[in-house]
């Protein structure tokens, strides 16, 4: 059999290949510890990069918006880019300050509310279950005995916790190692974030210029297409969840407001935060703040239930189609699909990510078999 270079070429690293698969299952636990360091030692950076696409949405918007029309001021377009950063941030820090400072100490009330409210309803609910097992004289005499002692069971729960935190970090040393950590690696991934942000352009085109180094034009290109379509859809999908958790938190928290229930500004603000689940995120807030109103008073609780489902259709059939529409793209079946694997893979960070990396590769792949189909003269399916 002759072979020439080529086929020498192809068939040394077809060995190569081979050797280093079968290597990598001989070896696979020295393989995954090795792939945890390189992880944990890229993890700022990718915390930057996310850190940076997010930032990016709010920041263009302003950038566009506030400094496009100073384009022939040369100190005005040099100053657009790092105040639209700086009000971007502070955008970001104003949100987690009202999460710190109007959610944090609401739910500090609002627990010690409902732990009164629970000791109070313990010893009526008591005198009920007596009332009605009163020809069962073992049951009631078993219900009367029985002695509930809040403020031991929160103290049992609170011992609980404590243990079980102590157990998991073993000593105050691990945790300060541990606060330190996050605080390292928030501080590199902002920098990295910031950097990337200021240099966003120059980044690109260097990028540019190591693909048309290593690849072909042709690829490079294919390349590109995929990032501009994913860029604009994780940015349309980001800025739509946002915009519409904010309204539909609004609505909550006004309607609730005029209707006199009870922790309107609660529920609102944590109905906004959940509603960033897609599907299931919304009906997470119904069902905790369900519970708060129940505790107080049991006809507001199931009105609430009533007003959740008038303000989720007025939500589902006129605000989201405007406000996020077809952006993502994406038929149903699978947003439910993407949502239920990003849940089980990674937790609510991954139904997030899931749904508009889900619709890049349905928009790629819808792209192929319409190609396919013209290819092949098929227009009547």
């Amino acid at each position: 059999m002759n072979l020439n270079k080529k086929d020498i070429k192809n068939l040394m690293f077809l060995i190569l290949f081979a050797v280093v698969v079968y290597v990598g299952i001989q070896k696979a636990d020295v393989l995954l510890v090795f792939a945890r360091f390189l992880v944990g030692i890229a993890y700022p950076f990718l915390l930057g990069a996310a850190f940076a696409f997010v930032l990016n949405v709010p920041m263009s918007f302003l950038e566009k918006k506030l400094f496009g029309s100073a384009e022939s001021k040369g100190k005005m377009k040099k100053l657009g880019r790092p105040l639209s950063l700086i009000l971007s941030l502070i955008l970001v820090v104003g949100v987690v300050l009202v999460v710190i400072l109007v959610v944090v100490p609401e739910m500090g009330q609002t627990f010690m509310s409902v732990s009164a409210s629970i000791e109070a309803a313990i010893p009526k609910l008591q005198t009920w279950a007596v009332e009605t097992f009163h020809n069962n004289k073992q049951i009631a005499e078993w219900i009367q005995n029985l002695e509930f002692d809040w403020n031991s069971l929160i103290g049992a729960a609170v011992d609980f916790l404590k243990n079980g935190a102590g157990n998991v970090l073993n000593s105050t040393m691990a945790m300060a190692r541990t606060v330190v950590n996050v605080l390292m690696n928030f501080f590199i991934a902002l920098v990295f974030a910031v950097y990337i942000l200021l240099q966003k352009e120059k980044l690109t085109v260097q990028i540019q210029k190591v693909f048309y180094a290593f690849l072909s034009a042709k690829a490079v290109k294919k390349v590109l297409d995929v990032c501009s379509l994913s860029y604009r859809t994780f940015a349309s999908f980001v800025t739509g969840q946002c915009l519409e958790a904010a309204i539909l938190g609004t609505m909550f928290f006004v309607s609730m407001t005029l209707l006199r229930f009870p922790y309107a500004m609660l529920i609102g603000i944590l109905i906004a935060f959940t509603a960033l689940i897609p599907i299931f995120g919304a009906f997470i807030g119904c069902v905790v703040g369900t519970f708060l109103i129940l505790v107080v008073d049991p006809m507001k609780g199931l009105a609430f239930i009533v007003l959740f489902l008038v303000l989720q259709q007025v939500e589902g059939n006129l605000i989201y189609p405007h406000v996020v529409g077809n952006s993502v793209g994406l038929p149903s079946i699978w947003v439910l699909v993407a949502v239920t694997v990003g849940g089980s893979l990674m937790g609510v960070v991954g139904m997030l990510i899931f749904i508009p990396l889900t619709s890049v590769v349905y928009a790629l792949f819808r792209q192929t078999v319409y190609k396919k189909l013209k290819e092949r003269k098929i227009h009547d399916i």
